[in-house]
């Protein structure tokens, strides 16, 4: 019985000190107990060991366009993340429909995506998805659900903890294709999904293409393969009716960036 009041205690204490985190494009608040400098810290260390595991590619091509891509995105993205150290990275992956982003800046795409999303705009609408999970701060999110739920059993310190710190890192973001990975819960991926093709309309591309993207999603999935990335982001009538829903508010913000990137 004291064991569990002085639990309640330290989780009050941290839920105090740490306080709301309000997420800066749709107002929504949540409760975090992992500062940004810790979060960025473990998203940096599990990117660069996910470089040391996974293939790289060095395709000239693949990769020129996903940095071009990207870079215009973390133009769009601005302050939301202050200390990013952006990293835009090509896994060799033909069969792995999928992307990720990691707190830091730090963004993986896979060959297979660049096949199915043959155009920037849609390129843009997937990058735009996973680093609008960061800037809503969805994993940390789910790492302090996840440390509340095992009474505060990890201590968030660069010690004999920084193993466990840097598996949370990886489950918390999805950063591992098919391993490990815990869905996102609709009301994050509704909140990825407006911020996606806001940002991908303010880099200057058609917030349109995220239709035709999730449509091409839906017949992969309904041609018995089920992509890696609908395993945690579900593809489905009412997502694509929530984003036609929302094209009145972004398309003005298309048409002034594009005349920027002319």
């Amino acid at each position: 019985m004291k064991g569990t009041f002085m639990l309640g205690m330290l989780v009050a204490m941290l839920l105090g000190l740490t306080g709301c985190y309000t997420n800066p494009e749709t107002g929504r608040q949540s409760v975090i107990l992992i500062s940004p400098a810790q979060e960025s810290e473990m998203g940096a260390s599990a990117f660069a060991e996910l470089r040391t595991k996974e293939k790289v590619s060095h395709d000239p091509e693949m990769n020129a366009r996903v940095r071009r891509v990207g870079e215009r995105i973390a133009v769009a993205v601005g302050d939301q993340l202050p200390s990013a150290k952006w990293e835009f990275v090509v896994f060799d992956a033909p069969k792995t429909i999928n992307a990720f982003a990691l707190p830091g800046g730090k963004v993986g795409v896979y060959t297979g995506l660049l096949t199915l999303a043959t155009t920037d705009d849609e390129l843009a609408i997937v990058m735009g998805h996973e680093i609008g999970h960061v800037t809503a701060r969805h994993g940390a999110e789910r790492m302090t659900q996840g440390l509340i739920a095992a009474g505060i059993g990890l201590a968030l310190d660069a010690g004999t903890q920084g193993r466990k710190n840097h598996d949370l890192a990886m489950i918390g973001y999805g950063a591992v294709a098919g391993v490990g990975m815990l869905a996102f819960s609709r009301v994050d991926e509704s909140e990825a999904d407006l911020i996606g093709i806001r940002y991908a309309a303010k880099a200057g591309y058609n917030p349109m293409a995220a239709i035709t993207f999730w449509q091409k999603m839906e017949k992969e999935s309904k041609g018995g393969k089920l992509p890696e990335f609908l395993s945690t982001h579900p593809a489905n009538e009412t997502r694509i009716g929530q984003l036609q829903g929302w094209m009145p508010e972004v398309l003005p913000l298309y048409e002034t960036a594009k005349q920027r990137y002319r």
